[in-house]
């Protein structure tokens, strides 16, 4: 197993543990908060690398193309799952960024199937980082952060919905091959 896909399934490993710190005592030990960020910001870190190291020395495998993008989509998922728990979000708009992600995944499906790969868009790249810094500010949960948390999560859910309608127009043509 390459270094690449070690650093994918080590984010897959750390989500668990950062599910607990962030959890433990309902969300009110801040230490843990601060341990949970600070695993949530290293596993983040890790799928940037991951990336890198793979496209820089050629180390791209299927089982990569396969777990690099769940084990964002888990971590992600869990984080924000965690914040509806601890009542830092509500459950409409995790539903919203959650269904995004099953459509996209829905559609690079059949496009694979296809023979097409569809990349990453800006549109979504900017919703990613939207998504993971309003995760880390609400993990802090510090009052004086509260706004920044507020705006980012407004701007991850924009980022979601215009990445969504970008990937459907951008790929409409994967739906309508064979038949609709």
């Amino acid at each position: 197993m390459n270094l690449p896909n070690k650093l994918t399934l080590l984010r897959v490993l750390m989500i668990p543990f950062f599910v607990v710190c962030l959890l433990w005592e309902g969300g009110q030990n801040q230490t843990l908060r601060y341990v949970s960020a600070a695993i949530f910001i290293a596993a983040s870190l890790t799928d940037m690398l991951d990336g890198k190291i793979a496209r820089k020395y050629g180390l791209v495998t299927n089982f990569g193309k396969f777990m690099d993008p769940l084990a964002d989509k888990l971590l992600v998922c869990s984080a924000l799952i965690c914040l509806i728990e601890l009542g830092q979000l509500p459950a409409w708009m995790v539903i919203v960024i959650i269904s995004r992600e099953f459509i996209i995944s829905g559609f690079r499906l059949i496009a694979s199937d296809n023979g097409v790969v569809i990349a990453a868009s800006y549109w979504g790249k900017f919703k990613t980082t939207f998504q993971m810094i309003a995760v880390i500010l609400l993990i802090f949960n510090l009052e004086a952060l509260r706004f920044l948390a507020d705006i980012c999560v407004w701007v991850a859910l924009a980022l979601t919905v215009i990445s969504l309608a970008d990937y459907i127009w951008k790929n409409r043509g994967i739906l309508t091959e064979g038949g609709m």
